[in-house]
């Protein structure tokens, strides 16, 4: 996402996938709050510019459920800050792909207490006024980098970034064209820069055609030093994805 480095709505966006789910094919509430969590902490993270801990939620009512091959958005944005720790907000809304049905699962406010190695106390900023989302017409997503999908130089995979921007173009294609969307191609796939542990993913997805039956998207990842905001571009890629039936044949783009 191009959102400008500091605070703001931080929005998680993911697929709900047979693995995430219980017997009754919806998500499974440790699945729905490890992403509320994850989403506070690069919240919090961007606001403060510190390391953060989890330290306590509200309680969290679940009103609805989120069902397996649906999209799952996680949106958090801080709302109290004191000298040590702060407050983030998040939702949770699950959306219908094909028809754009958006519900409110969850919500809940977490706190996060700031600490250093030295047992500081890093002086937070201050809540300056809310930010808007951007309204540039793309599709802005975030995610992190875990010791898992790095190699031995501590930096992310290729395959794992291919993942993201390719999720990312599945995404924005489907929200455009509301329909079953395929990859048909992937025109160009440039790496500038190397992507570090710890660090966190924006990606921006953005429509730069529409043909009768498919949709050209371009991806953008940015990487971003949540203790520093500093930001650079590390890949971009064009995508080709089809609108398909049943049978997998395509067909237009109504």
């Amino acid at each position: 996402m191009t959102m400008a480095a500091g605070s703001g709505v931080v929005r998680l966006i993911d697929m709900i996938f047979p693995g995430d789910t219980n017997h009754h094919g919806t998500l499974f509430g440790g699945v729905a709050l490890a992403h509320m969590d994850k989403v506070a902490f690069l919240a919090a993270s961007r606001h403060g510019r510190a390391p953060f801990v989890t330290a306590s939620s509200e309680r969290i009512d679940f009103a609805a459920p989120a069902l397996k091959g649906e999209l799952i958005e996680a949106t958090g944005s801080v709302v109290r800050v004191g000298t040590r720790s702060l407050d983030v907000e998040v939702e949770l809304v699950a959306e219908v792909l094909l028809s754009g049905e958006r519900r409110l699962c969850t919500r809940g406010r977490f706190t996060l207490v700031a600490v250093t190695e030295a047992g500081g106390r890093p002086a937070l900023p201050p809540l300056g006024p809310a930010s808007a989302d951007a309204e540039d017409g793309a599709l802005h997503m975030v995610d992190m980098v875990f010791p898992p999908q790095t190699n031995h130089y501590g930096t992310l995979f290729g395959g794992d970034a291919l993942r993201m921007l390719g999720k990312a173009a599945f995404i924005a294609s489907t929200r455009h064209a509301r329909a079953v969307m395929v990859m048909a191609a992937s025109d160009r796939i440039d790496f500038v820069s190397p992507v570090h542990e710890g660090e966190m993913i924006d990606l921006v997805a953005r429509i730069r055609m529409t043909g009768r039956t498919s949709v050209r998207v371009g991806v953008e990842l940015w990487a971003e030093n949540l203790l520093t905001g500093d930001r650079r571009r590390a890949a971009a890629a064009e995508f080709v994805m089809v609108a398909v039936d049943r049978r997998v044949k395509p067909v237009e783009i109504e």
